[in-house]
């Protein structure tokens, strides 16, 4: 009999309201951070009650510690703060983006860096451990979750965006807010 309780996330979402907008971010790429400060004002530009804000994660294999990033940020989303927490971690990797990523993708300081020092990191800026559940090894069915359902919706690049289950592939990060607002309420 397995005494350790079945590993319980909270879904990565924001308002309540009947229009989706699901944003794929990989959380060390500079246009995902820039989508991804964004979300805030876009759900009040829009009002809670009126969409339902969700992040999907896209780990990306040429940012180098994306799968470690990934997985941390999904067991942030299994503590006690849930949501909370995980955006917390979202928020201090985007906000020192840098300290996480290669220089052309391949090279640069991070060269020297293990999992452990990058988690550290993390752990540094957002305030929250996930030492316990990052190493559970049924975290990799939540994982695997963000990964098949980016790749059934033919999602390869970050950001991408989603209207009610249809990708958007003219919306990007550097579009204002309102253009975001306007294809939603359409």
């Amino acid at each position: 009999m397995n005494a350790t309780p079945t590993l319980q996330a909270a879904p990565l979402e924001w308002g309540h309201g009947p229009r989706i907008f699901e944003v794929f971010l990989e959380p060390t790429c500079p246009f995902s951070v820039k989508a991804f400060n964004k979300l805030d004002a876009l759900l009040e530009r829009v009002g809670e009650e009126n969409v339902t804000v969700k992040i999907r994660l896209q780990s990306q294999p040429w940012h180098m510690f994306s799968g470690v990033i990934v997985r941390y940020i999904l067991a942030a989303s299994t503590l006690p703060e849930g949501k909370a927490a995980a955006w917390k971690v979202m928020k201090a990797v985007g906000d020192h983006r840098e300290e996480f990523e290669f220089t052309d993708h391949c090279s640069g300081p991070n060269m020297d860096a293990t999992p452990n020092e990058i988690m550290a990191r993390i752990e540094r800026y957002s305030g929250v451990n996930v030492d316990a559940p990052f190493a559970r090894a049924d975290l990799q069915q939540l994982i695997k979750w963000h990964c098949k359902y980016a790749r059934q919706n033919g999602i390869h690049v970050s950001p991408t965006f989603m209207v009610n289950g249809l990708v958007q592939p003219d919306l990007g990060s550097g579009d204002d807010i309102s253009v975001w607002a306007e294809r939603i309420l359409a």
